[in-house]
C-alpha cells in the first residue's frame, strides 16, 4: 500500500483514483504544441483552462524533449520558465511541477513557487539534482531514458527490455534516497517514447504492473505520441486525442497512478470512467 502524498495542501491518495498532470510547454519547438504558449499571457490562459477542466498538477517545461530536440542553455531555460511561473503561482492554487533535468532550474523554480520536479533523465544528467530535491523536501518524478533527446532513438537495443527499465528506476530510487530524498515523494515513469521503438512502447503498457514492485506511484506520459500516430496513421499530434484516450484507459487498467496529458477535459472523462470500471 503506497503512502498518501500531500502537495500544496492537496492529498494524493494513490490507488483511490487516477490523477492528471496537465502539460504546459513554454517552448517554441515541442512536438505537439510548440510555440502555442510561449507568451506569459497565453501560458496563464492555458493553465487556467486546464485547472477548470480538472487537472490535478500543471507541469511547466522550458526545454523540448521531443526526439532530436537540441539543448538550450540554462539561462534560456530559466528565462522561459521563471517568467511563466511568477505569473502563474499567484493565480493557480493547484500543485505546479517543473519539468527540467537541471538542478539550477529546479531550485530557482521551486524557490518561486513550483512544488515538485519532473526529471526526464531520472536524475542522471545532473548530479546535483537529488541534493536540491532533498534539501527542499519536494516530490520528484524519475523517468527512464537512454542517451539524450538528440540521441535516444538510436539507443533502443535492449537484452531484457522491462527488466532494464525496472533496474534503472530501482537504481535511481536507491540513489535518490541515499542522498536524502524522501522515498514517499518519489514517482516513477517508464518513459514512453524515450529510447523506445514502436513495439517497446506497446510492451510498456502490457507489463506496466511489473513496476509496482518499486513501491512508488507510476506516471505514464503517452499523450499524442508518435506510436499512437502510427497506429492511427495520423501525422498530426493534435489529431491523436481519441488514440490518447485509449492509451490512457489501458494505462489505468495496468496500474498507472498519474497520466501526463495535453487534453485535460477529454482525459478527465476517460479517467473517471476507467476508475469506476477498474478501481
Amino acid at each position: 500500500m503506497l503512502s498518501n502524498l500531500s502537495i500544496r495542501g492537496r492529498c494524493f491518495q494513490w490507488g483511490q483514483r487516477t490523477y492528471l498532470m496537465g502539460i504546459l510547454n513554454v517552448t517554441p519547438d515541442s512536438f505537439s504544441d510548440g510555440g502555442k504558449f510561449t507568451t506569459t499571457t497565453a501560458a496563464l490562459a492555458q493553465a487556467q483552462a486546464m485547472v477548470e477542466a480538472g487537472t490535478d498538477i500543471i507541469d511547466i517545461g522550458g526545454q523540448s524533449t521531443r526526439p532530436g530536440a537540441k539543448q538550450i542553455t540554462p539561462v534560456e531555460e530559466l528565462e522561459r520558465v521563471l517568467s511563466v511561473l511568477e505569473l502563474l503561482r499567484p493565480e493557480i492554487s493547484i500543485p505546479i511541477s517543473i519539468d527540467t533535468t537541471r538542478s539550477t532550474v529546479a531550485q530557482a523554480a521551486l524557490e518561486i513557487g513550483a512544488d515538485m520536479v519532473n526529471d526526464i533523465s531520472g536524475g542522471t544528467y545532473d548530479p546535483e539534482m537529488f541534493g536540491v530535491v532533498a534539501k527542499l523536501d519536494v516530490p520528484i518524478v524519475l523517468m527512464h531514458i537512454r542517451g539524450t533527446p538528440e540521441t535516444m532513438q538510436k539507443q533502443t537495443d535492449y537484452q531484457d527490455f522491462m527488466g532494464e527499465i525496472y533496474d534503472f528506476l530501482a537504481r535511481q530510487v536507491a540513489l535518490a534516497t541515499a542522498m536524502g530524498v524522501n522515498q514517499e515523494k518519489i514517482i516513477v515513469d517508464p518513459g514512453i517514447g524515450f529510447a523506445k521503438n514502436y513495439e517497446q512502447n506497446l510492451e510498456i503498457f502490457r507489463h506496466l504492473k511489473s513496476l509496482t514492485a518499486l513501491k512508488c506511484p507510476i506516471l505514464v506520459g503517452a499523450s499524442r505520441k508518435s506510436f499512437i500516430g502510427r497506429i492511427l496513421n495520423q501525422p498530426d499530434p493534435q489529431g491523436r486525442v481519441w488514440g490518447t484516450a485509449a492509451a490512457c484507459c489501458a494505462a489505468i487498467f495496468h496500474g498507472a497512478d498519474i497520466l501526463r496529458i495535453h487534453d485535460v477535459r477529454e482525459m478527465r472523462d476517460v479517467s473517471l470512467v476507467a476508475d469506476a470500471l477498474f478501481r
